[in-house]
């Protein structure tokens, strides 16, 4: 009786996670050569602050990403600007 236990960060829709659940079931069942019934798929969800990678969290590396994308934006939006225009030196 296979058993797949998941550990994921916590942030998926209940939708995704459903789906995510059907493709392990359906990977199982065309390898495992055993009844649908038969196997269990749990997920663990981890809330971001619990996870580390690195030694910082899920959360802490979301943040870091976020100011990236942010600063990566306003660097873009200078360079669209017209000559001469934006801050002075």
């Amino acid at each position: 009786m296979p058993q797949i236990a998941i550990t994921i960060a916590e942030g998926r829709t209940p939708e995704q996670l459903r789906s995510m659940m059907h493709e392990v079931h359906a990977a199982v069942l065309r390898t495992a050569n055993t009844r649908p019934e038969h196997i269990r798929v749990v997920v663990h969800e981890v809330p971001r602050t619990h996870w580390a990678t690195g030694d910082l969290t899920l959360t802490e590396l979301d943040a870091a990403a976020a100011r990236h994308t942010v600063a990566t934006a306003e660097d873009h939006s200078d360079q669209d600007a017209a000559p001469g225009a934006g801050s002075l030196p």
